[in-house]
């Protein structure tokens, strides 16, 4: 009995701890819609304005290949280093794959992104993850990985 007992609670205690918290239509609108306006701001190759996304602060962390990058004008200087023209920065696309509810202010979202380019095209996934802050939502982290 005591057996039925633990397994019960146990079972009860894992779904509170891992339950995802439900997502509102505004949030997952309002979070799509920062997406989709940077993916038209890299277009016109305005980093700084794609940067509008992400949260202006020592705490952003953005994560590739060359292990993690800490801090917003950190993160803007490596996208216009790696990204230094238009060549280079091509035509980019997102597509979402996913949004987990985390809390009620932070939001995971998975994506596949495109950069269709003159030089070579490149593809990969990434993982965001979103904070909401004074009822604005920004990018905390960038964790992106490249599958050319």
């Amino acid at each position: 009995m005591k057996a039925l007992l633990f397994l019960l609670l146990l079972f009860l205690f894992n779904g509170l701890i891992f339950s995802q918290q439900k997502i509102s239509i505004s949030d997952s609108l309002e979070i799509t819609n920062i997406l989709y306006k940077q993916q038209r701001d890299w277009n016109i190759g305005d980093i700084d304005a794609f940067m509008g996304g992400y949260l202006k602060s020592q705490r952003l962390v953005f994560s590739g290949s060359n292990g993690p990058i800490y801090g917003w004008e950190a993160t803007r200087d490596r996208y216009k280093k790696t990204y230094s023209n238009r060549e280079k920065m091509g035509k980019l696309k997102f597509d979402i794959l996913n949004m987990i509810g985390l809390s009620p202010n932070v939001i995971q979202l998975q994506g596949k992104f495109y950069l269709t380019r003159t030089i070579e095209d490149a593809s990969g996934y990434f993982t965001l993850n979103w904070i909401k802050i004074k009822k604005q939502w920004y990018i905390i982290s960038d964790h992106t990985s490249s599958s050319k």
